[in-house]
């Protein structure tokens, strides 16, 4: 088992990394405080479930912990206000007190949902991560969680930290290829905008993390969460170097909007946008090849890098609209100035924007 501390003074918490951590669970809650003497809930979705649940719960009643469970339908349109309430509902039914805590045992969208649980649940109540995917390595470390409004990704939401997050990468070996290069976005994206060597690590290992090879896995996630560690123990509510985790996402949660949630997965936009991102850069004037390089680390990982010709540059451009980066008319974009190195851009133009939009539906 590895260890990450993610800093936030009181606020602080731990990520566990490895192999069968599943089978601690129940120790590891105990030694993080989470009460036996109240009821806790399990939120988790309907393809995870049939694998993973019933040693979730088994394992904690060993340990003297009684669960309620709730299981929602796959795909990010559980991230909405009518399943969080169902989910509220069973919490109540359950009897939760304040004492309880929100499990999520799922990929990112389980992980969003159940932690806006947790955080408005009595005005918030204790929250453990349990990723069961290569995405959630990135959303379930940094306790922003939050569901979609039909117009806008995440745009209800709040910041909630964990008290822990256990990554059992065992379970990792039933994720879909399909979902394994995108989550695999997420983590050549943390490269991307700080460490030039990880992403160009990514880059040359791409056959074995997409064969989900034990030892790059558990490398790449570890290196991926510390990383995002980092970043948000330096800003815990993105007040500034935060953001910096955004790239790609203005467009690709545009992209994402625009293909109902269900279109695209969540990395598969993100690609998509970090495609956009270094084309924005050159044509702003960074560094030459920034698109060559990115879109060569994208096609590794089996990623998309254009928009299909049936999306239209109009409803993309209305969504970043919505987006939270959107303030006062201006388009806030992060912007590689080289592999590895990334600047927070305000003011920039939307008509520059919009040509990179209708760049990424004519690029091969």
């Amino acid at each position: 088992m590895r260890t990450l501390q993610v800093e936030l003074g009181e606020r602080s918490y731990p990520i566990y990394i490895g192999p069968g951590l599943l089978s601690r669970l129940g120790e590891l809650s105990s030694r993080h405080g989470i009460s036996v003497k109240s009821p806790h809930l399990i939120v988790t979705d309907d393809r995870v479930a049939p694998h993973y649940l019933e040693r979730v719960e088994r394992r904690l009643a060993e340990a003297g912990y009684a669960t309620v469970s709730h299981i929602v339908p796959s795909g990010e349109s559980s991230k909405s206000l009518a399943v969080y309430e169902d989910v509220m509902t069973t919490a109540i039914r359950g009897k939760l007190d304040r004492s309880s805590a929100v499990l999520a045992l799922g990929g990112g969208v389980v992980g969003d949902l159940a932690g806006f649980v947790a955080a408005t649940y009595m005005r918030g109540i204790s929250f453990v991560q349990i990723p069961t995917t290569i995405l959630a390595h990135d959303s379930s470390v940094g306790g922003k969680v939050a569901v979609n409004h039909p117009l806008a990704k995440n745009m209800i939401g709040a910041f909630h930290q964990p008290v822990m997050v256990l990554y059992d990468v065992d379970t990792l070996a039933t994720l879909p290829p399909r979902e394994v290069s995108a989550g695999l976005s997420e983590m050549v994206k943390h490269g991307l905008i700080l460490d030039k060597d990880f992403a160009y690590w990514c880059r040359d290992h791409a056959a074995e993390l997409l064969a989900l090879d034990s030892d790059k896995l558990t490398y790449g996630l570890e290196r991926g969460c510390a990383i995002k560690a980092e970043v948000v123990s330096q800003d815990e509510r993105e007040g500034g170097l935060r953001a910096i985790l955004n790239l790609g996402h203005t467009i690709g949660h545009a992209v994402e909007a625009v293909g109902g949630y269900g279109r695209f997965l969540h990395g598969e936009a993100i690609a998509i946008g970090m495609a956009g991102s270094a084309l924005l850069a050159e044509s702003l004037g960074r560094k030459n090849g920034l698109y060559k390089e990115t879109t060569e680390m994208m096609k590794a990982l089996h990623l998309p890098i254009r928009l299909p010709s049936d999306v239209s540059v109009d409803d993309v451009m209305d969504a970043m609209q919505h987006d939270k980066k959107f303030s006062e008319g201006r388009m806030v974009f992060i912007v590689p100035d080289e592999i590895g190195k990334v600047s927070i851009v305000k003011d920039v133009p939307v008509d520059a924007v919009r040509a990179v939009v209708e760049r990424l539906k004519e690029e091969e």
